[in-house]
């Protein structure tokens, strides 16, 4: 776990890309990690315009989606962790989205 601690600060986040079924983020040590975009129900549920609204946060150590409420850091994407949000949390995000439409 040492390993993916130091390599999580070293490296920073360059770009990102979101489709229907992976989120891929480009690294600043050439690396590219991609993940299922199952891991983060909030992008599940976005539209393709929301997933491209993103911007690096924290020098490069995360990225954010405003529109979305969703912030992913570059540490559990290289350590593999799903989103944490509980069900009950996400749940109601869902009813705030469906009545703001």
């Amino acid at each position: 776990m040492n390993i993916l601690a130091t390599d999580a600060a070293v490296s920073r986040i360059i770009t990102v890309s979101v489709t229907d079924d992976t989120l891929t983020a480009e690294l600043s040590d050439g690396r590219t990690i991609s993940v299922p975009t199952a891991w983060y129900p909030r992008l599940v549920h976005a539209s393709q315009k929301e997933r491209e609204n993103w911007k690096i946060i924290g020098n490069g150590h995360g990225i954010h989606w405003e529109l979305l409420d969703e912030d992913i850091s570059i540490e559990n994407l290289l350590s593999g962790r799903a989103s944490g949000e509980t069900q009950k949390s996400f749940k109601k995000w869902l009813e705030i989205r469906k009545a703001g439409k």
